[in-house]
């Protein structure tokens, strides 16, 4: 059934609050007791390392049981899960994404979101130590350059919010952005575990088997008509969890092959809506059609408000960056990140159309460079990669390396202002909202039954 919600809740909800006061939280706690912070959400081994963790130090497949564990590699499975779920939908017959032919653009523009920004990070890194400000010759000068990976992420909750407001929620241009994104840090998680691992844990990936264990759980149970969302989530996905964190790669996107295997919205009734059919009808008019939620949608709300508002703590425990650490590599990364993504997206997706495989239909090209610049926005997604780029060490790089984190962080966070700029941008040249009027949608499905 749908969950009635109270409009205070519906506010938060729907312009990120929790996640925008985790960000707040962070920048505070960080800056007033660094110390403290780091104890709560340090990205170490637990108490060896002076950090947090569950009593009695039990581990999970290696891990201690860190509050950054709990949140970046356990919760924010369920965040992957919600954007997974919200393209499937798109690729469904009437999604702005099917035929599938039409996500072939968005993902040709993920590698223009990836190499466009690593083109202009080596670019501005060079000209930056032509200045004067990094030698070359120096023994920081390796570690300056393995930053590469950090403008490659997109914020994608962030983005996902400054993409409804400027083109409104059911505009093609919001799910091509989601598709981009999701696939962008699939990436970008990539990168960390080929170019940042841990050299003591090498990369196992015999052990991403299990992951195809869980995609054919979750197919068994798609082909016996399971319509329960719980056993996809709790059956299948963690075999595909266990199998990326025994691989020693991050096991954020461990649902993500899982739930396109959900049933998804009935198409009998003639109509389909990128948001919740029943919800867009409402509950009455539902029952009389005979309409249920789909397992996709009964997913999604079970776990849309736990995880909009846990996002306040995945910020809390990433966003946490001491304002002192401004220098040459803060403007490198936010250049990296805003001019990168807009050109390399912009010329991929350009490239793409070139090739046959056109925009999704009611998306045009001031939409795509709207998108482009959307998707520069990094902020937690970037600064997670900034800790995986400059992990702690010790020795005479210690303190250079810190540095060089913190500047990189801080772009990162300047890159939030994306967000208030492309909204800004967005009123005053007028893109346009496309969003379904109730009343429309119901005469629609009443004519089609």
């Amino acid at each position: 059934m749908s969950q009635q919600r109270s409009r205070p809740v519906q506010i938060l909800q729907e312009f990120s609050v929790p996640l925008i006061a985790g960000v707040v939280a962070a920048l505070l706690f960080a800056n007033l007791a660094p110390q403290t912070y780091h104890h709560w959400f340090g990205q170490g081994h637990g108490a060896a390392d002076g950090i947090w963790e569950l009593p009695g130090h039990f581990t999970v497949l290696g891990h201690h049981l860190t509050l950054s564990f709990l949140i970046n590699d356990i919760f924010m499975v369920f965040f992957f899960a919600i954007a997974a779920k919200e393209i499937t939908e798109a690729g469904l017959p009437g999604g702005s994404l099917n035929p599938l032919k039409k996500a072939i653009n968005p993902l040709f523009a993920t590698i223009g979101g990836v190499a466009g920004p690593v083109l202009v990070f080596f670019l501005s890194v060079q000209i930056s130590a032509s200045l004067g400000f990094f030698d070359r010759g120096s023994e920081i000068w390796p570690e300056v350059q393995r930053g590469w990976g950090i403008p490659t992420a997109t914020d994608i909750a962030l983005a996902w919010l400054v993409a409804r407001t400027v083109f409104g929620g059911t505009h093609p241009a919001v799910n091509f952005l989601l598709l981009l994104a999701v696939a962008d840090d699939a990436l970008g998680l990539g990168i960390i575990a080929i170019f940042y691992g841990n050299p003591s844990m090498p990369a196992e990936p015999a052990y991403l088997g299990l992951v195809g264990v869980g995609v054919a759980f979750a197919y068994l149970m798609r082909a016996r008509g399971v319509k329960a969302w719980w056993p996809y989530i709790f059956v299948a996905g963690p075999f595909a969890w266990s199998g990326l964190i025994m691989a020693h790669m991050h096991p954020a996107l461990a649902l993500v092959p899982i739930v396109p295997f959900m049933p998804g919205p009935r198409r009998d009734t003639g109509l389909f809506t990128a948001t919740d059919e029943v919800d867009v009808m409402g509950e009455a008019i539902a029952r009389d059609l005979e309409i249920e939620h789909s397992t996709l949608d009964r997913f999604e709300h079970a776990a849309q408000l736990p995880v909009d508002f846990g996002l306040f703590f995945f910020a809390l425990a990433n966003a946490g960056v001491q304002f002192e650490g401004v220098g040459p590599l803060t403007w490198i990364i936010l250049a990296s990140l805003v001019v990168g993504k807009l050109v390399g997206i912009f010329g991929f997706s350009l490239l793409a159309t070139r090739l046959g495989f056109s925009l999704p239909r009611g998306m045009n090209y001031s939409h795509l460079a709207m998108a482009g610049f959307i998707a520069g926005l990094g902020l937690t997604v970037a600064l997670f990669v900034s800790s995986a780029a400059y992990p702690p060490t010790a020795g005479a790089l210690a303190g250079p390396i810190a540095d060089l984190q913190g500047q990189a962080k801080m772009g990162a966070l300047l890159s939030a202002g994306v967000g208030i700029v492309a909204v800004l941008i967005g009123r005053a040249v007028g893109m346009h909202k496309v969003e379904p009027k109730r009343h429309e949608v119901q005469q629609e499905t009443r004519r089609a039954a």
